[in-house]
């Protein structure tokens, strides 16, 4: 899997460059229609297609699409956004070479149709879609047409996924090189269908001056940094999670305290209030269980190395003076839930204590709460935020985002919807916690707990409830533990 993400301005970037490389435009576009022609061919019999063009780049590999496509048996029918004579470049040498009838754009040319490829606009769109092509996206919506989309469904912004007045649906979407973030965000994502990334010719040097700071989650990204137990390991190298817990929802913590125990950390304590103490020791016999009048004491140990504060916790007096205490001993920590809420009035004070080593798993509203309205897309936010606070941000959600204080940005894409249920979030708390008390930095922790939560849940599938999450994640691992990094003897 290649994970790297590319803006839109990147990847013209990287055309560029693969340009000024020798490889002529022209070529690129061949193989880019030669790509979606072969996608509509893997997935549909020979029909009656209508192939509609724009008036730049992806309206040319529409003009590819459809030559290659009637010379094997569909019947075709292309309609240009435009006129002929005002293409310009590789698209008006590809308008060219079909030998074929080019109509203006209505919605007559859907009549008969049974497929239509969508290489109307791409992902660089930078308004909404308006009069004939609005017109015939809402018709194709319409009549519920099949749609293979070149390089985004039309009115879909390639970097953020919004969707700029309207777009079809896709049953599938070919791009070129590298997905875009407008493939991995929601509402973009659900409209693409099955991605499918072409190899078109750009050389993957390329990169190394494009120099993207995004990837899509995958475990090349930090299988490298996953903690595995040597020969001579014991539970005090493996690390010790301490979880402050709640006098109220108590489940939160033991879900929190079961998933870092899964994933690698030597010892976890649970850290709760006087009243509480009876509920936590009645719960998994693995678990250390004392109170937390004076986290002080705690602190002083220096390997309990990792704290998870928030979930379940509540928010009792002296909270504030508990995260500050965390904070100021510079451990690594996860935020998480009610922990969010605690820098209330203090917000500046905290925030001047976050690092790299804390990350918070802020959803949605929590996020606002702690970080006010921030324009732009989920992914702009998670970046702005991380940026502003110093700490690792992974805003949850059906599109999960990790963000670093220095701008890298990694996209989750595997989270089930099943994991919609209570006591997941606590579950994703304690694998990132757990991870970063076996050793992982707080970033490489972040995106390995969002992925390993996500590959844990489709395991079990539906009916999952957070409660199975910490059977099926043994079997995460084990899939993760390559012989190059198995344990050695």
């Amino acid at each position: 899997m290649n994970a790297e993400i590319l803006s839109v301005a990147e990847m013209y970037r990287a055309d560029s460059l693969a340009m000024a490389g020798g490889i002529a435009g022209e070529t690129l576009m061949e193989a880019a229609g030669w790509a979606v022609a072969r996608e509509v061919r893997r997935r549909f019999q020979p029909c009656r297609v209508a192939v509609l063009c724009g008036p730049g780049n992806n309206g040319g590999d529409g003009f590819v699409i459809a030559r290659l496509l009637r010379r094997h048996g569909f019947g075709v029918r292309l309609a240009l956004l435009g006129e002929l004579e005002n293409l310009k470049g590789d698209a008006a040498i590809m308008a060219g070479r079909w030998s074929g009838d080019s109509e203006a754009l209505t919605v007559d040319v859907l009549d008969r149709a049974q497929l239509v490829v969508d290489a109307l606009f791409g992902a660089g769109l930078a308004r909404p879609l308006d009069g004939a092509a609005a017109d015939i996206i809402a018709e194709i919506r319409r009549r519920k047409l099949p749609v293979i989309a070149v390089d985004v469904p039309s009115g879909v912004d390639g970097d953020t996924g919004a969707v700029l007045g309207l777009a079809p649906q896709a049953v599938a979407t070919v791009t070129f090189f590298r997905k875009k973030p407008g493939h991995l965000l929601y509402p973009g994502r659900a409209l693409c269908g099955e991605v499918v990334v072409a190899d078109i010719g750009i050389p993957d040097q390329v990169l190394v001056e494009v120099d993207p700071a995004m990837a899509e989650n995958c475990p090349q990204l930090w299988r490298a940094h996953l903690p595995v137990p040597a020969a001579m390991d014991h539970k005090y190298s493996r690390g010790h999670l301490t979880i402050v817990g709640g006098a109220v929802m108590t489940g939160a913590a033991r879900l929190a305290a079961r998933a870092g125990r899964r994933v690698g950390a030597g010892l976890v304590t649970i850290a709760a209030p006087e009243s509480a103490l009876a509920v936590y020791r009645m719960g998994d016999p693995g678990n250390i269980v004392i109170a937390d009048g004076d986290l002080s004491a705690l602190l002083a140990d220096e390997r309990r190395n990792a704290w998870v504060l928030g979930p379940g916790a509540g928010q009792g007096e002296g909270r504030r003076g508990q995260l500050q205490a965390v904070l100021e001993a510079e451990r690594k920590c996860v935020l998480d839930a009610d922990a969010l809420s605690w820098f209330g009035g203090g917000k500046d004070t905290l925030r001047r204590l976050l690092s790299p080593s804390a990350v918070l798993t802020p959803h949605d509203g929590e996020f606002e709460r702690l970080f006010g309205a921030i324009a732009g897309s989920r992914l702009e936010r998670a970046r702005q935020a991380a940026s502003c606070s110093g700490a690792v941000v992974l805003l949850k959600g059906a599109d999960t985002v990790i963000a670093h204080p220095d701008g890298r940005a990694v996209l989750n894409a595997n989270a089930p919807p099943w994991l919609a249920t209570a006591g997941s979030g606590d579950v994703l708390a304690g694998i990132i916690g757990g991870l970063l008390a076996a050793g992982m930095d707080g970033f490489d922790a972040a995106c390995a707990g969002a992925w390993m939560h996500g590959a844990a849940a489709s395991l079990i599938g539906p009916g999952l409830i957070a409660e199975d999450m910490d059977q099926s994640l043994p079997v995460v691992l084990r899939s993760l533990y390559h012989k190059e990094n198995a344990p050695k003897s």
